[in-house]
C-alpha cells in the first residue's frame, strides 16, 4: 500500500470490463479481467472494485488484470456466479484529493440482493431489489446504496426490499442496464449509517422493528418522530 492513498471508492463506475477467465482453487479463485480505462496508471497491489467488491491487483498488462478472490468472498457476493464473458463494473480506488462524485464506498459487501422487478417510468427504470436484513438496516429514503458498486439513491423501501431509479446514462455505463428480474446483485449500505449505528451502540439485530432499541435509549420511533427516518 502506498502512503497517502486511501482505499475507498465513489460508486461511479469507470468502465464495464469483461471476465476473461476464472480459475477456481480449493479455497480461492483467480479472476482475469479485460479492461481499458482503469489500466491507465495501474500498479501492482492497487485496489479495484469489481462489481463493488474490493480486490487487489496481482498482475496486469496493457489489456487486462488479475486478482485473487477468497472463498468467503465468492460465497458471500455474486462473484462466485460469474462466468467467462460476463460484463462487470470496474472502478479504481479513490485517492486523497480526488473529486468525490458519488458517495463513500468501502468495497466490503453487506449482502446479496435479488432484482424483483424493473418497471419503465418515462426515461428512467424503477428497479425493485429484495435485500436481507443486514442490508435493509442501512436503507433510508433518499439515502445512498451501492449496487454492484454503482452509487444510487433509494427512491422508496419497505421491510425487505427497496427501489432505485436507473437513468439511461447509468443503465448504459454500468452492468445494471443489462440485468433482469431474478439476477443477484452485490449490496453495500451507506457507510455513514454504519458509523451512526456504531456510535449509538446498536444492540438489536432487527432495527426494522418499531421498538428496536439502540444504546442510549434511542429507538427507531424516536428517530422517525424527530425527522431522522
Amino acid at each position: 500500500m502506498q502512503f497517502g492513498v486511501v482505499w475507498m471508492f465513489t460508486g461511479l463506475v469507470e468502465e464495464k470490463g469483461k471476465l476473461v477467465s476464472i480459475r477456481r482453487g480449493a479455497d480461492s479463485a483467480k479472476l482475469k479481467v479485460n479492461a481499458r480505462v482503469i489500466i491507465d496508471g495501474l500498479q501492482l497491489g492497487d485496489s479495484i472494485a469489481v462489481n463493488g467488491v474490493c480486490l487487489t491487483v496481482t498482475s496486469f498488462d496493457r489489456q487486462q488484470f488479475e486478482a485473487d478472490v477468497m472463498a468467503e468472498t465468492l460465497a458471500k457476493t455474486n462473484l462466485g456466479g460469474l462466468q467467462p464473458g460476463d460484463r462487470i463494473n470496474l472502478e479504481r480506488a479513490l485517492k486523497l484529493g480526488d473529486r468525490l462524485g458519488g458517495h463513500l464506498v468501502s468495497g466490503h459487501i453487506d449482502g446479496v440482493g435479488t432484482i424483483l422487478g424493473m418497471e419503465k417510468h418515462d426515461i428512467a427504470t424503477i428497479v425493485t431489489i429484495g435485500a436481507p436484513p443486514e442490508v435493509m438496516r442501512y436503507i433510508i429514503k433518499k439515502g445512498s446504496v451501492a449496487i454492484d458498486g454503482t452509487s444510487l439513491t433509494v427512491v422508496d423501501f419497505n421491510e425487505d426490499s427497496f427501489q432505485v431509479s436507473l437513468i439511461p446514462h447509468t443503465a448504459h455505463a454500468t452492468v445494471l442496464g443489462e440485468k433482469k428480474p431474478g439476477d443477484r446483485v452485490n449490496l453495500e449500505g451507506d457507510m455513514i449509517g454504519k458509523y451512526v449505528e456504531r456510535w449509538l451502540g446498536m444492540k438489536s439485530d432487527d432495527i426494522s422493528q418499531p421498538k428496536a432499541k439502540t444504546g442510549g435509549g434511542v429507538t427507531t420511533d424516536f428517530l422517525a418522530r424527530n425527522g431522522f427516518l
